[in-house]
């Protein structure tokens, strides 16, 4: 349900609302755009079905209007359950966060699998947002997968609406983080000749209201359209304008190194996006991408917005501490279908607690611990955790750069540094599961619970499940640093919770 402290970005869209259309399929609906798609839909009264990978509370949480269905894209029989009495089924689903090399393969089976399911079916409609670029040329690892994703549905018998866009700039989108750190960080930049190539960036609301317009006009089935903004610019005037924007004089050089390797890697240390996703993006910025057509100004005639307006929205919204959606709602891959605490057969192998009783009532206690990591830090051992996250990300993981959707609030799901929230109970418990590179699976949990009288024992246990030498011997080298951190965390939420 879409709350009346979210903006609507369709509201001005000129197009007619068809919720007698019937059921709508997005699939991807907990992805970066399909988060934001769904309460679009809704809002204008379609009946929305939403496809996931695996089952969690929080999906009916944060869409309580919408009908869940369980299904993994490379199943292709959930895939045909998913597609039952469906009239339009939007595919919103990428591979690329599994790095180069696998997610070509993954995206092909996928799509393939979509369509036999939507054609066994009788789907009369699929809407899939693929990737600019000039077919006519040797175009990047991500832009030709998104390019064979399209001809597999073109090849299909169902009706199939394609929207073609480069740089998606947004709160919370993968692009823009990458822009907004690299621009903060560095006051010198060392521009490669890729950087001289150019693109056509489009503001988030500009693609929402691209796929819910085509999906209101039946002239745009069967269609491809290329979707950009106001403005056609190079790579280095992106960072100039996001510069001129945040007021920051920033030096820009020529630089002697091309290597996108190099600069992947480098800009996957200075910023949250982790190497598999900058790589993928970053492989792409060799090739012009612009709109070769303008068909959809006429279609749907709304004004685009300009590049720098899309990133004073995005960084307005950010400050706000209102980002719905994020690029690490989707990452690590197939992070919904890792295994929970509750579904160990027994015991953890080790666990570790610590707890201390406090007359703080438990809201106060709760509302600190939902604060922690991010820009908050991890209170008076943030330096510690930092250390960690560097480590991790020096080994290609997640590292605590990725931070938070939200500074004030979580959810099922969300992304807490390099931990992910599997279980919140609002003023009771906290449970996050560990998404770092380590040999073993590993989860921490923050509980306030009852005591005599007026106190309450607030306590944090971490669970640590492994089988192998190399994990015990990883569980001892770091137990003696639990009881400072730890001890340390605890008290310190307790301080902090007025």
């Amino acid at each position: 349900m879409t709350s009346n402290n979210d903006e609507l970005l369709c509201a001005e869209l000129p197009t007619t609302p068809r919720p007698d259309l019937g059921l709508i399929l997005v699939a991807g609906a907990t992805g970066y755009i399909g988060g934001r798609l769904v309460p679009e839909l809704i809002a204008r009264g379609y009946k929305v079905r939403v496809m996931v990978r695996a089952e969690s509370p929080e999906h009916v949480d944060r869409w309580p209007e919408a009908e869940v269905v369980v299904a993994d894209a490379l199943e292709v029989d959930e895939v045909f359950q998913a597609m039952d009495g469906v009239h339009a089924a939007f595919y919103l689903i990428h591979s690329m966060l599994y790095g180069p090399g696998r997610f070509e393969n993954a995206d092909l089976l996928a799509a393939k699998n979509f369509r036999a399911a939507a054609e066994g079916k009788g789907v009369g409609r699929i809407i899939y947002l693929g990737g600019l670029g000039d077919a006519r040329t040797s175009l990047s690892t991500h832009l030709a997968s998104r390019r064979q994703v399209a001809e597999e549905f073109l090849k299909g018998r169902v009706p199939t609406t394609i929207l073609r866009a480069a740089i998606i700039i947004g709160s919370g989108s993968a692009s823009f983080e990458m822009i907004n750190h690299l621009v903060r960080k560095l006051p010198v930049f060392l521009v490669p000749t890729w950087a001289k190539t150019k693109c056509q960036p489009i503001g988030l609301r500009d693609v929402i209201k691209s796929l819910v317009g085509v999906l209101e006009l039946p002239e745009a089935a069967g269609r491809t359209f290329d979707i950009g903004g106001s403005d056609i610019l190079t790579y280095a005037d992106l960072l100039k304008t996001y510069a001129d924007v945040l007021g920051k004089k920033r030096l820009f050089l020529r630089s002697p190194v091309s290597s996108i390797g190099f600069y992947s890697y480098i800009t996957s240390l200075l910023t949250p996006v982790p190497a598999a996703i900058t790589w993928c993006l970053m492989e792409s910025v060799t090739h012009d991408v612009v709109c070769q057509e303008n068909d959809i100004l006429d279609l749907i005639p709304f004004r685009r917005i300009s590049c720098k307006e899309a990133l004073v929205l995005a960084i307005s919204r950010e400050e706000q501490d209102a980002v719905r959606t994020r690029w690490s709602d989707s990452y690590p891959p197939a992070h919904e279908l890792a295994i929970k605490l509750s579904e160990l057969t027994g015991p953890p192998t080790y666990t570790s607690s610590y707890s201390i009783v406090t007359h703080k009532h438990a809201e106060a206690l709760f509302r600190s611990i939902t604060h922690i990591g991010g820009k908050n830090g991890w209170f008076d051992s943030t330096f510690l955790w930092r250390v960690r996250g560097a480590l991790d990300r020096l080994l290609m993981g997640v590292g605590t750069t990725r931070g938070r959707r939200s500074a004030s609030s979580l959810r099922v799901n969300d992304v807490v540094d390099f931990w992910r929230v599997e279980q919140i109970h609002y003023y009771r418990q906290l449970l996050l599961r560990a998404e770092m590179k380590l040999p073993g699976l590993a989860w921490l949990e923050f509980r306030v619970d009852p005591v005599s009288g007026n106190k309450n024992r607030l306590s944090v246990n971490a669970y640590y499940q492994t089988k192998g030498l190399w994990g015990r011997t990883y569980w001892y080298i770091f137990l003696p640093f639990h009881h400072f951190i730890f001890a340390d965390l605890i008290q310190q939420i307790e301080k902090r919770s007025e």
